[in-house]
């Protein structure tokens, strides 16, 4: 089971993490395999996908080591234990769900509430929440708004999202992000819709070339 600093370790070496919201459980696995084969080493499928547990159980099962895989949306504790029985590394949350925190810390899995103020930031530290997502990034700043956080929160361990394009991946983990997630850019809507998983893979490898992070 991840701990906290082991999945801050991975985000940080991962750097771009696909967030995936699917039409079906099978389009988000077969989509989410070619993103891997495409150079992705962090998913998350969120609770919006249907059957989403049923999709992180089959993903999971076929994950080529060393690759993560989270559970987003995840909007309340049954949804936080159905993620981890199913084989989630990681629970996100578009919120402050202190509810999912206190179920997160029972059940031993990390979690990333979404904050956006200083106020939500200093709730959640002392909520004892060690990763924090920020989200919406990019219609609240951008990089710079995430630089503006640090000065006062210069301890703030966070991946943030929202409107983000691979071309403004690195200003983000230069700002100071451990990860940025990346999501339509590595999962385009008419590919998945079509079934089209040779074109998620180059999707994700054409980011990762806009990013500077390789494939």
């Amino acid at each position: 089971m991840f701990d906290a600093t082991t999945l801050k370790t991975q985000l940080r070496a991962a750097k771009m993490v696909g967030v995936l919201r699917a039409p079906t459980a099978e389009a988000a696995v077969q989509a989410s395999l070619a993103a891997i084969r495409g150079g992705l080493k962090a998913i998350e499928l969120t609770f919006t996908t249907p059957d989403a547990p049923h999709a992180i159980e089959k993903l999971r099962s076929q994950l080529p080591e060393g690759v993560l895989l989270g559970a987003g949306t995840v909007t309340t504790p049954e949804q936080a234990a159905l993620a981890l029985e199913a084989g989630a590394h990681f629970l996100v949350s578009p919120h402050l769900g202190e509810d999912v925190l206190e179920t997160a810390h029972l059940l031993g899995i990390p979690y990333l509430p979404g904050v956006l103020t200083p106020t939500e930031i200093h709730r959640a530290h002392c909520l004892k929440a060690e990763l924090l997502k920020i989200f919406p990034i990019g219609s609240s700043g951008g990089a710079a708004y995430l630089k503006d956080l640090l000065g006062p929160f210069p301890d703030l361990q966070a991946m943030v999202t929202g409107s983000v394009g691979p071309k403004e991946v690195k200003d983000y983990l230069d700002a100071g992000a451990i990860a940025v997630g990346v999501g339509s850019n590595l999962f385009p809507k008419e590919a998945i819709a079509q079934g089209n998983w040779d074109a998620v893979e180059q999707a994700t490898r054409t980011a990762f070339e806009e990013a500077g992070l390789g494939g």
